[in-house]
């Protein structure tokens, strides 16, 4: 947990992607029943631009602890949601941000991985719904701020997407 804890802690706060993921990597070395440390992996390894490894540690850790409480499970289906956008499968990603938001109806990343997905897969109206529950709960946001809400993405390109998406999806300038 403490390997586990402190990889998060660089990862997410400090955005050492590397050197947290290492943290995350001997945790599961330890401990590879650790559900936790495949959740955070897999966010890790999203942020880091490997969606594929991404899907591969969050699926897993699914398996693990399949009940894991809705916060937790919203969790790591939004990030196999993530995954899957960044992989251009957004048939994929809009279901798994459907049962994101089933656990987490309020979530800003579901809300906001339902909408870039639904609007990138031409799928106007439920973007535009997506957007609109979006600015209800988090009237502030927008495609300018948005990456001050956004995990510590490696990859320019991905966050590009995700602006894309969220711009298709009506999120304001």
């Amino acid at each position: 947990m403490a390997l586990t804890d402190s990889g998060w802690v660089l990862v997410f706060v400090v955005c050492d992607l590397e050197a947290g993921a290492a943290l995350i990597d001997s945790a599961l070395a330890l401990n590879s029943n650790l559900a936790l440390a495949w959740t955070c992996g897999g966010w890790a390894k999203l942020w880091l631009g490997e969606p594929d490894a991404a899907i591969e540690r969050l699926e897993h850790a699914m398996r693990l602890n399949p009940i894991g409480g809705p916060t937790r499970a919203g969790g790591i289906r939004t990030g196999i949601a993530n995954a899957h956008f960044f992989l251009g499968r957004y048939a994929e990603a809009i279901s798994w941000a459907a049962m994101a938001l089933q656990d987490t109806p309020d979530g800003q990343p579901g809300l906001r991985i339902s909408a870039a997905s639904n609007a990138m897969a031409g799928q106007a109206e439920q973007a535009q719904r997506s957007v609109t529950r979006l600015l209800q709960l988090y009237p502030t946001l927008r495609v300018s701020n948005l990456r001050d809400v956004l995990g510590p993405y490696r990859r320019v390109e991905d966050v590009l997407l995700y602006q894309e998406g969220l711009r298709r999806a009506g999120l304001p300038e």
